[in-house]
């Protein structure tokens, strides 16, 4: 394999040239040993091809014409091949970020860039002073939602054998290992390869839930988990290095999911999902518990005779002896002079009783066993043993402190409809769903307080609904208040809608009693331990209807439902452009609303809202989506502020730049004054979960940054600018030319004929890539289709349109109106313009429109109206972004460009063969199975290659 050029690099990135250029090799060696010498040269002939093509200019015809008409089977494997290939540069990537890392750590002069250290000194230097910034640290709480991977369903093994082959390459960077030991590194790379060759990247068959709770299961369990204490350790040391403090750290990292509990358009999501997923991912953490306390329990061997131990640890080993006698009598004889070994002996047993639910000698919550860890940490700190021991037992206080006996927050999600049509059939009235939000609102109240009740619901969404509540329910009694997190209501469109959910779960029997404690974290922005009262569940009458099935709720006499509330934070959705324009008035009504005021305060008076980045990308395209997300923020903040409550934001963020994927920290910086205060709560999905979280190094990095920027963006928001108020008058105007030119665009007769044929949405409609449908209903316009396929697609075909599209005109229209001089200032000055553009800029960096063209002409006759339109749009959106940037595109991030520059090779190849295979599975009557695996094996490459794809 020929070794990449040197212009394609960094000048630090000499061990990235090498290791990129190792991998190859030996994936060239694979690829000749499974496939044979001219199966190789075949992929090297390609390889050079679309080098030249690159690099010399030629035409795409060229390089199609290599690749057309290959037997299905061989254009399979060959598009593998080129997988094999870039699949080898993210991995030397990664491996360069995490050798970068130690560099930094290893010269110690400046920290590196986003590090916690950088993050305090970049502070310190603005005034915060050791207070502030202790203050801050007990209100920030920081919350990565894990969904499913809707745009990357690699199996489980080849994920292991990935880390297989970055584990051979760190091992390479300790210069003192030996020509036998790198030899044994390259058999290990080697071995990796070849296994992963032979493995098919994903199961014919499409994953069931449980299938995608096991995968976003890896990453929670296995990296997430490991490095959770060194996040801690890292600040610590941060705060020591710059304050020159050492304080107990309050918790500031918990993590949820929506893998089981997303009901919104997947029939396959329910009650039995939702207790599924919580019953495995407790199993999960439980099993995590037992193997570190054998560990802590071999590690701390201290004997009665050396050391002394705090007389409460003597007496809770007692009292354990007494209490659990079998699992006493299984205590080694000639272990019994060592006391913590007896009782993490007893602790292990009792975190094995904790798998059965009710087990008189299991933990009854997550907290008694901290109580238990930190009663060890004390007495060992106190009688010498701070490194003897007691680092290794604070770190899994730690876990035990961010994943409880729940290992992540499950949040619910469900579309409004859903709630009005079981609403219709519970309240006998098949009009509900048109009545006028207000009178949907009064006749709601009562159902909503506990005032009034439903009757017996036979409707199978009645049902259903009912059964998740009671779920809920019981989740909260047997994992502790933790376990559930937000219940989001799609699209919501008035205060009707959340009301709707406070009737239904009480219907469910999800209620508590009112003196019971919010489960609050106070300013930290979540929940914490569990209250006596909060475990308890609900009261005696709700259990029987747990038990019995649906029933009507109890009778209102006596006061008992006013005396009690829903403990669910509930937090509306809004998607479409129009839905984030009257989100404040939404918020207004319901905040205004005393039934919900009163279940509010009972939650702390905070409020949830979730902000949907894909809708209304899908339906106003990137600038008018950016805009409004921004403009609802702000009206948002002013109304809470009004009102006198907090609100806290859920961002619905994807992995591409159409669905609001960024960089985290100029996305916090360019965001609202306000809108962070301490809390960052986001969707992580599709393939940025791998990218972000797939490696224990990577993945404290990646949460060193997140927390750095909630912390920088809460502590020092950018400062108030008068300039302002002129720029989002200029805004508007912009975000209103360029969502009607992109609307004019997807509303244009035979759009979705169009759509249909210049992308391959129709493979992605038959892979199996999630449990959830690609569509919502017939596909009669753009709004049917979900947001991940429609991004998806437009990516594959490598004109990414749903990042740009609009944009360019509207530059040009605003030129026009305000003068160049106007845009460029705002460019340059105004934070959120100029991440607007950095995005936009990456996305076009990544388009190819000599690859998209081969695509369009798929469509037959409207392939020349349309693709002109795109053709056009996309010159004059590269030109007014670098006008406004002041340079090509990607000037000023080298990084990236090298990282396209690299994958380019690899990634043409796969698109113009998949641009073949779809035009004969097509003329097959898409019937023919061959090329349809051939294709997909095409799409997955391209995803892979492309990376942030969904």
């Amino acid at each position: 394999m020929e070794a990449s050029r040197d212009t394609d690099y960094l000048p630090h990135d000499g061990p990235l040239r090498e290791d990129v250029n190792r991998l190859g090799t030996l994936v060239g060696r694979m690829l000749a040993e499974q496939g044979g010498e001219a199966f190789f040269r075949r992929v090297e002939s390609v390889r050079q091809a679309a080098i030249r093509r690159r690099r010399e200019g030629e035409p795409v015809a060229a390089l199609a014409d290599a690749l057309a008409g290959l037997p299905a089977q061989e254009a399979e494997s060959l598009a593998r091949a080129f997988a094999a290939y870039f699949q080898a540069v993210n991995t030397a990537e990664r491996v360069h970020r995490i050798r970068r890392r130690r560099d930094y750590q290893r010269e110690g002069g400046a920290p590196q860039p986003e590090s916690l250290l950088d993050t305090l000194q970049r502070l310190e230097a603005q005034g915060v002073g050791a207070a502030e910034l202790l203050d801050w640290l007990g209100r920030l709480h920081v919350e990565p939602v894990f969904t499913a991977h809707p745009t990357e369903a690699v199996r489980r093994s080849l994920l292991e054998k990935e880390q297989a082959i970055v584990r051979a390459l760190v091992d390479n960077f300790d210069p003192s290992r030996t020509p036998q030991e790198r030899a044994e590194d390259e058999d290990r790379i080697f071995m990796a390869l070849s296994a992963g060759w032979q493995t098919a990247e994903a199961s014919p068959v499409r994953p069931s839930v449980q299938d995608e709770h096991h995968h976003v299961g890896f990453y929670l369990a296995n990296p997430v988990y490991r490095i959770v204490p060194a996040f801690y350790e890292e600040l610590a040391d941060a705060l020591q290095a710059v304050y020159g403090v050492a304080v107990a750290l309050p918790r500031l990292l918990s993590f949820a999911t929506w893998v089981g509990g997303d009901m919104d358009g997947n029939p396959n999501v329910g009650a039995d999902t939702i207790a599924n997923s919580l019953a495995t991912q407790r199993a999960h953490v439980l099993e995590h518990y037992i193997a570190d306390v054998e560990g802590l329990a071999r590690l701390l061997s201290q004997t009665d005779d050396r050391v002394e131990v705090d007389p409460r640890l003597r007496g809770r080993l007692e009292d354990y002896r007494r209490r659990f006698p079998q699992a006493a009598a299984r205590i080694r004889p000639r272990h019994a002079d060592m006391p913590y070994r007896c009782l993490l002996t007893l602790i292990r047993a009792r975190l094995e009783a904790t798998h059965e639910d009710g087990h008189p000698e299991g933990y009854a919550s997550a907290a008694e066993l901290l109580d238990d860890l930190e009663l060890i940490a004390r007495s060992l700190i106190d009688h010498r043993g701070l490194h003897a021991g007691a680092y290794a037992v604070r770190r899994l206080v730690w876990r035990v402190r961010t994943f409880g006996f729940h290992l992540a927050r499950l949040d619910v999600r469900q579309d409004s409809r859903v709630h009005d049509d079981a609403l219709a059939a519970l309240l006998d009235d098949a009009d509900w769903p048109q009545r006028a939000a207000a009178e949907r609102a009064v006749r709601l109240r009562g159902h909503a307080s506990g005032a009034a009740r439903f009757g017996i619901g036979h409707a199978e969404v009645v049902k259903s609904l009912y059964d998740v509540f009671v779920t809920l329910g019981d989740a909260r009694r047997r994992y502790g208040a933790e376990a559930v997190g937000l219940y989001v209501i799609s699209m919501a469109r008035s205060a009707a809608d959340v009301l709707a959910v406070l009737a239904l779960a009480r219907y469910g029997g999800l209620v508590e009693p009112a003196s019971a404690p919010s489960p609050l974290r106070g300013e930290g922005g979540g929940e914490g331990p569990p209250s006596p009262q909060a475990a308890g569940g609900a009261n005696g009458t709700d259990h029987v209807a747990a038990s019995h099935g649906p029933s009507p709720q109890s009778s209102p006499q006596g006061g008992e439902e006013e005396k009690s509330v829903v403990p669910l934070d509930i937090a509306p959705l809004f998607e479409t452009v129009d839905d984030l324009k009257n989100a404040p008035a939404t918020l207004r009504a319901l905040l205004d609303d005393p039934v919900y005021r009163a279940h509010l305060a009972a939650r702390g008076d905070r409020q949830w809202v979730m902000l949907g980045y894909s809708d209304s990308g899908k339906d106003g395209g990137t600038l008018a989506s950016r805009w409004a997300l921004q403009r609802a923020q702000v009206e948002l903040l002013e109304v809470a502020k009004a009102a006198g409550i907090r609100l806290a934001f859920f961002h619905g963020r994807g992995g591409s730049a159409s669905r609001g994927g960024a960089r985290i920290l100029p996305a916090l910086m360019a965001s609202p004054r306000g809108s962070v205060d301490g809390v960052l709560r986001v969707t992580e999905q599709g393939e940025v979960i791998h990218r972000k979280y797939g490696i224990r190094a990577l993945a404290l990095r990646n949460l060193e940054q997140t927390v750095g920027a909630t912390l920088r963006a809460s502590l020092r928001p950018r400062a108030d600018e008068p300039r302002e108020e002129a720029w989002r008058g200029r805004m508007h105007a912009l975000a209103a030319a360029s969502r009607r030119h992109y609307r004019a665009f997807v509303e244009r007769e035979g759009f979705v004929d169009y759509f249909r044929g210049a992308t391959p949405i129709d493979v992605i409609e038959r892979m199996a890539l999630g449990s959830r449908p690609a569509r919502r209903r017939s596909m009669r316009g753009v709004e049917d289709l979900r947001a991940i396929p429609w991004v998806f697609a437009w990516t594959q075909c490598r004109s990414i349109l749903t990042g740009w599209y609009g944009l360019g005109h509207a530059l040009e229209q605003g030129a026009t109106a305000c003068g160049e001089a106007a845009l460029l200032e705002m460019a340059r000055d105004w934070p959120f313009f100029a991440n607007l553009l950095d995005d936009v800029a990456m996305v076009l960096a990544k388009c190819d429109l000599g690859i998209a063209e081969a695509f369009s002409r798929l469509a037959g006759p409207l392939h020349e109206p349309f693709f002109a339109l795109v053709h056009d749009e996309f010159a004059r959106t590269v030109a007014w972004v670098e006008r406004l940037k002041g340079g090509a595109l990607l000037a000023d991030n080298p990084r990236l460009a090298v990282s396209i520059r690299l994958r380019n090779p690899y990634v043409d190849p796969m698109s113009l063969l998949q641009v073949d295979l779809l035009r004969r599975w097509r003329a097959s009557g898409e019937q023919d199975e061959e090329l349809l695996r051939a294709l997909v094996a095409c799409v997955n490459g391209v995803a892979q290659g492309l990376q942030n794809t969904g």
